[in-house]
């Protein structure tokens, strides 16, 4: 059995101020995708799956699309590439898109937009989060391992090793249960304290502390192609309450698997690795993220260049 690594580079990066899924970070200008790339490739994922916005594919083939297609699994198989564009004309009729609508529809929304050519197995991730070797390694055994339905897998990180000094953050906070995701709250705007304390402050009136050591979802899941059929419907439960005001409005993955967990229909195992997650949020994480990934060419975690 084969598996797919589907990558959500459709965002439109705003906190940051530009296009950080393509921005080159790594001392050969690699950006925080191409070792998640990387990472899968040596781990045996056969299929590289971008969900891109439109007009991107010519910038992420000349970044690394094309180059991946020279690139073979550790059975010597060549990597498939494929790619899915996330716009406005997989939204279904029923819905009239507010003239002021430029955001995407979330990370539902553009998980489905990959389903034409995502067959297999998948893994899913955000293009600006750096994962960690052996994550992609842990998820492939257990993704080959799935049900056909009614199971999945997310990979794991604590929540102090996952804020921002710069900014607040949104996270999935989890709750695991023997092994299983419990529960998974999307809390949208997490602030890290000089003193290390983390809150909640979407309520700027009644902060809640929340646990440092909590474990956090990265968008980092394992699903089988059921799920498709799961996103569908709650897509357009989504959009058929969407106000017409909420022009920002997302369906999140994590919302979706919350709420498939608490039907009773999914069953989430919560994988965890040694793996060290970061990622780029704000212009001011860049330099600490660019260190990080020196360090780890000069560990030999990673070639000299990602480029060859």
């Amino acid at each position: 059995m084969k598996a797919a690594l589907v990558i959500m580079a459709a965002g439109m990066g705003s906190r940051y101020g530009g296009e950080k899924q393509t921005d080159g970070i790594g001392p050969h200008s690699e950006a925080i995708m191409e070792y998640s790339i990387f990472d899968a490739v040596r781990a045996g994922f056969h299929k590289i799956v971008f969900i891109i916005k439109p007009g991107m594919e010519a910038t992420i083939r000349a970044l690394c699309g094309d180059r991946i297609q020279s690139m073979t699994t550790p059975q010597g198989e060549p990597v498939e590439v494929a790619y899915a564009v996330q716009d406005f004309t997989s939204v279904p009729a029923f819905y009239a898109i507010p003239p002021e609508r430029t955001k995407p529809f979330g990370t539902v929304h553009a998980a489905l937009c990959a389903q034409n050519v995502v067959n297999e197995p998948f893994a899913i991730i955000n293009a600006d989060d750096y994962y960690g070797v052996s994550a992609f390694s842990t998820m492939l055994e257990k993704l080959l391992a799935l049900a056909p339905s009614g199971q999945a897998a997310m990979v794991g990180y604590r929540l102090k090793n996952t804020v921002s000094d710069n900014g607040t953050v949104s996270r999935g906070v989890c709750q695991v249960n023997n092994g299983s995701l419990g529960k998974v709250k999307e809390t949208l705007k997490i602030k890290k304290y000089p003193d290390g304390r983390i809150t909640d402050t979407a309520d700027p009136n009644h902060e809640l502390p929340l646990d440092p050591d909590s474990v956090v979802s990265m968008n980092f899941w394992g699903f089988t192609p059921w799920i498709f059929s799961q996103m569908q419907d709650y897509f357009h439960q989504f959009l058929q309450t969407l106000a017409p005001e909420e022009i920002k409005a997302e369906c999140l993955l994590p919302v979706l698997v919350d709420r498939l967990i608490s039907s009773g229909q999914l069953d989430v195992a919560v994988l965890h690795t040694d793996a060290v997650w970061f990622g780029v949020t704000y212009q001011e994480d860049r330099p600490v993220v660019a260190q990080a990934l020196q360090d780890l060419h000069q560990k030999g975690i990673y070639p000299p260049s990602l480029k060859v």
